[in-house]
């Protein structure tokens, strides 16, 4: 297996302004290089690029999960505990509007995590989760 190595995610957003005040106020990420269509920005070590693209019509989908109903598709960061525990707690002061409030899932069986989902100002669907035991990300 090879060190952790950033990864990189562009999402589309129609509302450029408001997404780059969203990322960068709200969940506290450095702001990098930028156009007049896209920023970078540091999500806990990852590159990640808001677009800019017309608004589309879809609807948000979703698929049940642990009893909720998980948005697909979504993105985000598997953090350590403690920093889930932070930064969740940094967004319900920010009065973060949570798809599925932080809570612990699949608790007591194999691959318990911590989770929580919100959207972005676009619509984009976030998850963040964390695992007391790191080496329950990809146990079956």
């Amino acid at each position: 297996m090879h060190n952790i190595t950033p990864f990189h995610v562009a999402i589309p957003v129609h509302n450029l302004a408001e997404c780059r005040t969203f990322y960068r106020e709200v969940l506290g990420c450095e702001e990098g290089r930028s156009s007049d269509h896209w920023v970078d920005f540091n999500l806990f070590g990852h590159q990640l690029v808001i677009h800019y693209k017309p608004k589309s019509e879809s609807s948000l989908h979703t698929n049940p999960v642990d009893g909720k109903n998980v948005p697909v598709p979504h993105y985000g960061v598997v953090l350590p505990w403690e920093v889930f525990e932070s930064f969740s707690n940094t967004l319900k002061q920010k009065a973060v509007d949570f798809i599925i409030e932080p809570y612990i899932r699949f608790k007591g069986d194999v691959g318990e995590q911590a989770t929580m989902f919100f959207l972005d100002p676009a619509g984009n669907a976030l998850e963040f989760k964390a695992f007391k035991d790191m080496s329950q990300l990809f146990a079956k």
